[in-house]
């Protein structure tokens, strides 16, 4: 996704026409990064909407035309972190006022939707999102900045603003969590095995 850093400059003087080329251009890389974000695709354009409302808004903080790439990411991660803190506040919320049975129906329920989703998808991409569905949302958006998106950490550091070694410690950190979490998913598969056989062997 490149934007002329000229265009920007245009967008920044308050030119509409050089921001509407923004939006253009911006557009569908930015869906499918906030798609992979936040898993939802119901709530994609929402998300996107709000970056941009963001971008048209901020232009006048950013510091340079070139730097604009980095900070575009910088908001559609800030968005889509707002956006999973408010699911998340409102799943809770309306947990707490279900009773027993139905909280065991509710999350019944989505478990089915998610495995019709599933179904839709690749295997390898289940299997991803699968491992990173046990991580925290910092870890899995660093991680798919990084191995989907392909941000050099030059750009990532950029996005977060931190030193490259720190970025660095983040990534084999994240790594690592994904590991454990990967480990985790076989032992538990392998128990349910385990059960399975000796179930049958009664």
């Amino acid at each position: 996704m490149l934007i002329d850093p000229e265009v920007v400059g245009r967008a920044r003087t308050g030119d509409s026409q050089a921001f509407n080329q923004i939006v253009q251009a911006c557009r569908k890389p930015i869906l499918g990064t906030i798609r992979r974000l936040i898993g939802n695709p119901d709530d994609v354009e929402d998300v996107a909407q709000e970056v941009f409302v963001r971008v048209y808004y901020s232009l006048d903080q950013l510091r340079s035309d070139e730097g604009f790439e980095p900070w575009l990411y910088r908001l559609t991660v800030n968005a889509a972190y707002d956006y999973l803190r408010r699911k998340r506040r409102r799943h809770e919320s309306r947990m707490s006022d279900l009773g027993e049975d139905q909280v065991t129906l509710a999350e019944a329920a989505e478990g089915t939707k998610k495995s019709a989703d599933a179904v839709r998808k690749t295997k390898a991409r289940e299997l991803v999102e699968s491992l990173l569905s046990n991580v925290s949302d910092q870890d899995r958006m660093l991680l798919l900045l990084k191995e989907v998106e392909g941000l050099s950490l030059k750009e990532l550091e950029r996005v977060y603003q931190v030193k490259e070694n720190a970025l660095k410690v983040r990534l084999f950190r994240a790594r690592q969590r994904v590991l454990k979490a990967f480990e985790g998913r076989g032992s538990s598969v392998e128990e349910k095995s385990v059960e399975k056989k000796k179930e049958g062997d009664q």
